[in-house]
């Protein structure tokens, strides 16, 4: 199968479409004693799996065939909400504690129609839970390795040096069949991330082991539907170069299923940016402009009425916008190659009485609609 990898480009992998797909799918997993399950099978349709007309001028540059969500245990729609608030407790300080299990697994995935990636998780999901906290709880997670390799958990953030999650400090390395719990007080507020710090530190990366990890100001923020949006890549081949290029992991997801919105209703990002093999990435938002909050440590916009954004492995930051007209809004990086490859979606723009429906179309329903607006005026206890 090396004349496979050869022969097709970057590109040639979206090409190829579902049956290509799994061929390609078992070149993937060379080395990993991996073949592809059959693309194209009836149980996985996707909700609202009709290409919109917005992408029609694009050429319908997507792939045949969906994901089966189901199979994965997770949905990048799903992910956009569904906050990790821990198990929450007062102490007797009157400091609220927030107690997480977080779990290192393998897992195969599926992360385009009919392509399967061999991946290491943090609770068998790429990216991990999005763990969500106000700033001064204190936080005590339980890792435990089910792996046959050594795996951390690296928090941004302040916190003692025994709790870094790096090789030679503190614990270091959790080994295969070990625990540790990582305890701190959340500082600061803002946008961050937690990903697996063990060597060759790419790999783990790259494998899959991240996540977002928000902090709200003790004060919150105005009213807004939120979203977590973690851009990300997979070198299907293992040569060093990624094949597929995402947000919230499956590519193309959010172009095939608009994320529905209010119009006139602040709307806010929180973008973590966590692509290996690559230098930047971006964020591009058509027919809009928004505020951005670089790291989101501060109440204030950086940058004020912009649309483009770019950023390095580990940068993130919060977007805030709301839209004036209904329709399809794309949205994707600058980085053309990177949207030709699945990192692309789109925003279902409607009015109030039109959501409910919309909501229908994408799959989802009124709790992830809730759940988009948690948090936003002084965290959830």
């Amino acid at each position: 199968m090396s004349w496979l990898r050869s022969f097709l480009s970057r590109r040639d992998v979206l090409r190829v479409g579902a049956g290509g797909a799994a061929v390609l799918a078992g070149s993937a997993a060379l080395g990993q004693g991996r073949t592809a399950h059959g693309a194209g099978h009836a149980e996985a349709a996707s909700p609202g799996s009709a290409v919109p007309a917005a992408h029609a001028g694009h050429g319908n540059n997507l792939m045949v065939g969906t994901v089966n969500h189901k199979r994965n245990g997770f949905d990048p729609m799903a992910m956009l909400t569904d906050w990790d608030w821990g198990k929450a407790s007062i102490l007797p300080s009157g400091q609220t504690l927030r107690e997480y299990t977080m779990i290192a697994q393998n897992k195969d995935i599926e992360i385009a129609p009919g392509i399967f990636f061999p991946a290491w998780t943090y609770n068998g999901r790429v990216p991990g839970p999005t763990l969500r906290c106000t700033e001064g709880d204190r936080l005590r997670v339980t890792f435990i390795n089910q792996t046959a390799h050594p795996h951390t958990i690296h928090f941004h953030g302040v916190h003692a040096a025994e709790m870094d999650g790096v090789p030679g400090s503190g614990p270091g390395e959790i080994q295969p069949g070990g625990r540790f719990v990582y305890e701190f007080d959340a500082e600061p507020f803002g946008c961050h991330l937690y990903h697996c710090h063990a060597t060759s530190l790419k790999r783990h990366i790259h494998k899959g082991m991240y996540g977002a990890f928000i902090v709200d100001p003790k004060g919150g923020r105005p009213p807004a539907q939120e979203f977590v949006m973690v851009q990300n890549a997979f070198d299907t081949n293992f040569d060093g170069a990624n094949e597929i290029y995402a947000v919230n992991t499956v590519g193309f997801e959010f172009a095939r299923r608009p994320i529905p919105v209010r119009r006139g209703e602040l709307i806010r990002i929180y973008l973590v940016n966590i692509l290996e093999f690559d230098l930047i990435n971006s964020f591009h938002l058509h027919a809009n402009f928004f505020n951005y909050y670089d790291t989101g440590t501060t109440l204030e916009p950086t940058s004020r009425i912009v649309d483009t954004i770019t950023q390095a492995q580990g940068q993130r930051g919060i977007l805030e916008f709301k839209y004036k007209f209904t329709g399809n809004f794309m949205f994707h990086p600058h980085i053309s190659e990177f949207t030709e490859l699945g990192w692309m979606g789109s925003f279902q723009v409607v009015e109030p009485e039109a959501y409910p429906a919309a909501l229908k179309a994408a799959g989802v329903d009124d709790q992830w609609a809730r759940r988009s607006r948690q948090g936003t005026a002084g965290g959830q206890s």
